[in-house]
């Protein structure tokens, strides 16, 4: 039986991880690849945190359940199968489905809180952080936000300013120094994305033919 290998993947908001993470599963089997994204961990509307002027901040560590994001990862890493409702970020568009995700020799945890949360960080085999220049990050979420959510500018903005920005200095930011890869995306990221798919195409063999 082989043991899972464990990636996980962070960085700030809208710094491009799941365009990385999209390129990186078509460079490997994806039958050999098990993604679980903190995206679906979300507490629900009527428990996440306010700010000052009432508004709701998504962008917390406690807006996660993140607990349950670890347990699910232990799950997987033991060779048992999950189940998790999509979270469709309370878009009235999207009905959301259930989601199965299997054990697999590669197993890719994405999140902003992946390296804060340390019951998540401990069990990570490779730690990669996706860093990019803010007003990158800014320019992507507004379009993100915009096309995939229904935000309007001035809530992507107040939202950057108050609630995004703000987390990134205080918990994600500081945890860069813990990541095994710092993986630069102001440009490209071309380079860093061959030197992992080698990496876990190789961990993929060893998988194969193990006792």
């Amino acid at each position: 039986m082989y043991k899972p290998y464990l990636v996980g993947i962070t960085g700030g908001s809208a710094s491009g991880k799941t365009r990385f993470l999209t390129r990186l599963v078509k460079n490997i089997d994806k039958s050999r690849v098990c993604l679980l994204s903190q995206d679906n961990y979300y507490r629900d509307r009527d428990q996440q945190p306010v700010d000052e002027n009432g508004i709701q901040n998504f962008d917390l560590p406690n807006s996660i359940d993140g607990e349950a994001y670890a347990r699910d990862i232990l799950a997987l890493k033991n060779g048992e199968k999950v189940v998790r409702k999509e979270y469709t970020f309370n878009n009235p568009k999207v009905a959301p489905r259930m989601l199965e995700f299997s054990p697999a020799p590669i197993i890719v945890v994405e999140g902003i809180f992946v390296l804060y949360y340390p019951e998540v960080a401990k069990l990570l085999d490779l730690k990669i952080f996706i860093d990019t220049k803010e007003h990158l990050k800014l320019k992507r979420r507004i379009i993100r936000d915009n096309e995939e959510r229904g935000y309007d500018l001035e809530d992507v903005l107040y939202r950057y300013e108050k609630h995004v920005h703000p987390t990134y200095e205080q918990y994600i930011e500081p945890f860069k120094g813990n990541a095994d890869l710092i993986i630069p995306n102001n440009d490209h990221f071309d380079n860093a994305l061959e030197v992992v798919s080698t990496h876990l195409q190789a961990k993929v063999m060893a998988a194969e033919i193990a006792p």
